[in-house]
């Protein structure tokens, strides 16, 4: 059995008031024990957040990371600089890294196994635009953006990954995917890591990362494949957060 897992996103966005309000929150939920979740803020508040949350069940995330250890990279950060703050998730390939900052597939995987090397959970973001769904590219597309990661590493390494499938045309638009087509993307994902592994398409974690609200989230999450939620702009609203992830319970 999957255990669900519930991201909150916050992008570039958030404060030190917020992250207080929403451990507050989230801690007098009863948020069922049968849920994972993670609050992903920007760099600013990661060390803030290892102090705020050192008390509670969540985990804390990180939106990104570079692949080399230590270097004349200003304005990046490494994967031991994550741990050091008490990391223990991060996102990688997100689409807005991919179409705003030019990540193609190779650099996705650099940072991946960066991210595996220091012993965090990388949660590989993947999926297609509105163009590329539209010239009924999905399968080649989403799967090719997983083959490139699936193929270079280790059957440990995968056991290790957690993926969350984001429409791209879904994300900040106020359109969602709905739960079938959902559910379509997410069974062609899982068949395709079956058929590499059976362990790895049973055990991976699938998360759906298109838009996901407390009103359309319970829906989405009783599909079979669904493993839980990458959350964006919900993730900043602890009433709403704290909705969607009663619903993954």
């Amino acid at each position: 059995m999957r255990k669900p897992l519930i991201a909150g996103n916050w992008k570039m966005n958030g404060s030190l008031a917020l992250l207080e309000t929403m451990k507050q929150a989230l801690t007098s939920a009863n948020i069922a024990s049968g849920v994972d979740v993670a609050i992903i803020p920007p760099f600013t508040l990661l060390m803030s957040a290892k102090g705020v949350l050192a008390e509670s069940s969540l985990s804390l995330g990180a939106q990104t990371l570079h692949p080399e250890s230590s270097g004349a990279y200003t304005g990046e950060i490494s994967a031991d600089m994550l741990t050091e703050c008490g990391v223990s998730h991060v996102l990688v390939g997100h689409s807005e890294r991919r179409t705003l900052f030019g990540e193609d597939d190779q650099a996705v995987l650099a940072r991946i196994r960066a991210a595996l090397d220091a012993g965090l959970t990388p949660i590989l973001c993947i999926g297609e635009t509105l163009e590329e769904r539209e010239a009924d590219r999905v399968e080649t597309v989403v799967l090719g953006q997983v083959k490139t990661v699936i193929d270079d590493l280790s059957a440990e390494q995968r056991s290790r990954l957690v993926m969350a499938y984001e429409p791209v045309w879904a994300i900040g638009t106020g359109r969602t995917a709905t739960p079938e087509q959902a559910q379509q993307v997410h069974a062609m994902i899982r068949a395709w890591l079956s058929d590499k592994d059976p362990a790895l398409g049973e055990g991976m974690r699938l998360l759906y990362g298109g838009s996901m609200k407390a009103d359309n989230a319970a829906e989405l999450l009783s599909q079979p494949d669904i493993d839980g939620g990458l959350i964006g702009g919900a993730s900043l609203k602890p009433d709403d957060f704290i909705a969607i992830c009663h619903a993954a319970g």
